[in-house]
């Protein structure tokens, strides 16, 4: 079971990972994270780092060590990581990698309620889908190429995200393959419910489902 985390912001990782490599100020911690593409591994608010590095310090993640300034800047805090930072870092990520958890995308969410498009638009929309998928497979492959010089530990999330496109690529290909070929189960009635407007008999033990418990 997943620990609950005093710092729980992905943003926090991405900055222990960071600082753990040299102590470093703030905007550092910012362009150095931009540099390495972590907003494309996690989702990053920028506006929130200081509140963020300010939670880490009050935990002990981090610790300030000084203040630098270059030229007329203002001065900025560096920070270094601390032996419960680096703890924390490791224990964290060896969570993220052994602990599946169900993650609750705007795909999923959109198939959840697939019953209010009509199959032909659903078709259509999943041809979309397919060739916006495969262009991104496309692209991803050629900026990891790109990076051959790049030691392949720091490119795994990279590996992962192309597998899991292409897996999503296929599935969605499956499917359309299925509604246009007429497979699908109870295409039928699916198709009729949008042109007359009444709920099939196949669908109405599940549309009157949870209704008796209102009652």
């Amino acid at each position: 079971m997943a620990e609950k985390r005093k710092v729980a912001n992905l943003m926090a990782l991405a900055a222990l990972a960071t600082v753990a490599q040299r102590p470093m100020h703030r905007y550092e911690m910012a362009s150095v994270m931009r540099a390495r593409g972590k907003d494309r591994d996690m989702d990053i608010k920028w506006g929130s780092l200081y509140t963020v590095v300010q939670n880490l310090e009050r935990n002990g993640y981090l610790e300030p060590i000084g203040v630098t300034r270059q030229g007329g800047r203002p001065e900025r805090t560096v920070y270094q990581i601390t032996d419960a930072g680096r703890d924390e870092l490791v224990a964290w990520t060896r969570e993220l990698i052994a602990e599946p958890e169900a993650e609750h995308t705007r795909f999923v969410a959109g198939l959840s309620v697939l019953a209010v498009l009509t199959p032909q638009d659903v078709i259509d929309l999943l041809r979309r889908r397919l060739a916006r998928l495969t262009q991104s497979v496309d692209s991803l492959t050629a900026q990891l190429a790109e990076a051959s010089d790049v030691p392949r530990l720091f490119l795994i999330e990279d590996e992962y995200r192309i597998a899991m496109t292409l897996a999503e690529a296929n599935w969605t290909r499956s499917l359309l393959d299925e509604l246009s070929a007429g497979t699908f189960p109870h295409l039928d009635a699916w198709r009729s419910w949008h042109e007359s407007g009444d709920i099939p008999s196949e669908f109405t033990e599940l549309a009157e489902r949870g209704t008796e418990h209102n009652q």
